[in-house]
């Protein structure tokens, strides 16, 4: 199957809505092919795979609902789906949903509000070195600083807790400069300080038992291109100096070897720890860490910018989709919110973690809150019951909240008022007020 990752797929009979979305997506730059029958996207979607989906629900051979489950049927991987529908068609787009295409629209529609759908789904894949980093203002920002980067050599540091995509960034700002040249990573936490060194810098042969061929380090390995060092605040201090020799010096010299060997690199080095802090005790190298630090880059974590969290997961489940060959799963509602609400402390990581094992779990076209928390969501009363049971739902989603919080800075009171933005004052008046305790907790 050709593949086609920057370009929609629009599917729309009539000429007057097809020619004003056409020459829309032309102004916004997002390249496209129109069809005017099902049958013609049928053809086209079998042999092709698009970034996304618009489709009118009413086409004169087929509809789009038949068009999709027919897609679906034959086990095809589907790219996003966004249907355009009457009034009198909201019951078939709302079931199309739940089969798994990602969102509609209603006519007569704002077109702008289609752009804003469109946007969320393809303008992270027009840019190939950014796709996937979010689309957050501090996520923006970065992405914004990483094209200045990109006409630069200049040593990046990036920072950020564990789990927060720091290679990810790491390889968006080396496919800015490149993806035809080597980016190599190694994490420095990872290996013995033997190891690192022959890692870092190779070896010859015979420079030590079990060195039965010479081998370059990744510092050859990445001539020309990127080298990423991963965790370098654990770095051991002898191999600090070594480390800094070679980039002082541009050259290497292979465990068990005497040539200086010349190397080109752009370094880009990543920690989870406060190397300030690390200078000031003495365990980092100052030099060091104005050598790899030029330019630093922090990388919030997501509860600092919950607006790319679901983005994110939707990236997640396709990229396993495509490995599986099956159609990415959507959230319900109730997963979507509690997405959105739980603070992540393992970040990124987690996210993937949580999202590999709902989409093993799940067995329709949506993954639910019970299967990606293992916790069934907060119900609203039954019909009959409805009195008052807004302020209880809402207190129960807001105790589910700041019970997982808590968990997450594992009950430390302040950690977790700063995670949740509220004084510590002002969390345990919630905490007295929704009767949450450490040992209750533990057992709801």
């Amino acid at each position: 199957m050709k593949s086609l990752p920057h370009r929609i797929c629009l599917i729309e009979d009539d000429e007057l809505m097809g020619e004003s979305l056409s020459d829309r997506f032309g102004l916004e730059g997002f390249e496209h092919d129109w069809h005017r029958t099902g049958a013609a996207a049928m053809a086209a979607l079998r042999s092709q795979s698009y970034a996304l989906v618009v489709s009118d629900i009413r086409l004169p051979d087929i509809t789009g609902d038949v068009l999709f489950e027919q897609l679906l049927a034959v086990g095809q991987r589907l790219p996003p789906f966004i249907f355009i529908t009457g009034h009198g068609e909201i019951d078939s787009a709302v079931s199309l949903l739940k089969k798994g295409a990602r969102d509609y629209i209603t006519k007569p529609f704002d077109l702008d509000a289609l752009i804003d759908k469109i946007s969320n789904i393809v303008s992270p894949m027009m840019d190939a070195g950014l796709h996937g980093l979010g689309q957050s203002p501090a996520m923006r920002q970065i992405q914004t600083m990483l094209k200045r980067l990109a006409k630069s050599t200049a040593s990046v540091l990036i920072t950020g807790e564990s789990g927060v995509g720091k290679e990810c960034v790491a390889r968006a700002l080396h496919d800015l400069t490149g993806q035809d040249k080597p980016f190599i990573a190694v994490n420095c936490g990872s290996l013995t300080e033997s190891l690192l060194e022959a890692e870092l810098f190779g070896y010859e042969k015979g420079a030590f038992t079990g060195a039965v061929r010479t081998k370059k380090g990744v510092f050859e390995q990445a001539d020309g291109g990127t080298l990423f060092l991963d965790e370098i605040g654990d770095t051991p201090p002898a191999m600090q100096v070594k480390l800094l020799r070679a980039l002082q010096e541009r050259s290497v010299v292979r465990v068990g070897g005497e040539t200086l060997i010349p190397v080109t690199i752009r370094l880009i080095s990543a920690t989870h720890q406060t190397l300030q802090e690390r200078v000031a005790s003495g365990s980092f190298r100052e030099d060091l860490y104005y050598r790899i630090n030029v330019v630093e880059l922090r990388i919030p974590p997501l509860r600092e910018r919950p607006e790319d969290i679901l983005p994110l997961a939707h990236t997640l489940l396709a990229e396993m989709a495509a490995v599986s060959g099956k159609t990415s799963p959507g959230f319900t509602a109730a997963a979507e919110h509690a997405l959105k609400a739980y603070p992540w402390p393992g970040n990124i990581r987690e996210l993937k973690n949580s999202l590999e094992r709902a989409s093993l779990m799940c067995d329709g076209h949506l993954i639910s809150h019970d299967i990606l928390f293992e916790r069934p969501a907060p119900v609203l009363a039954s019909q009959q019951d409805l009195a008052g049971s807004l302020r209880d739902y809402l207190g129960e989603c807001e105790r589910d909240f700041i019970v997982r919080a808590l968990v997450a800075s594992q009950w430390q009171i302040q950690l977790c008022a700063d995670s949740l933005g509220i004084s510590r004052k002002n969390l345990w008046e919630r905490m007295r007020r929704l009767g949450i305790d450490k040992e209750s907790a533990h057992h709801s």
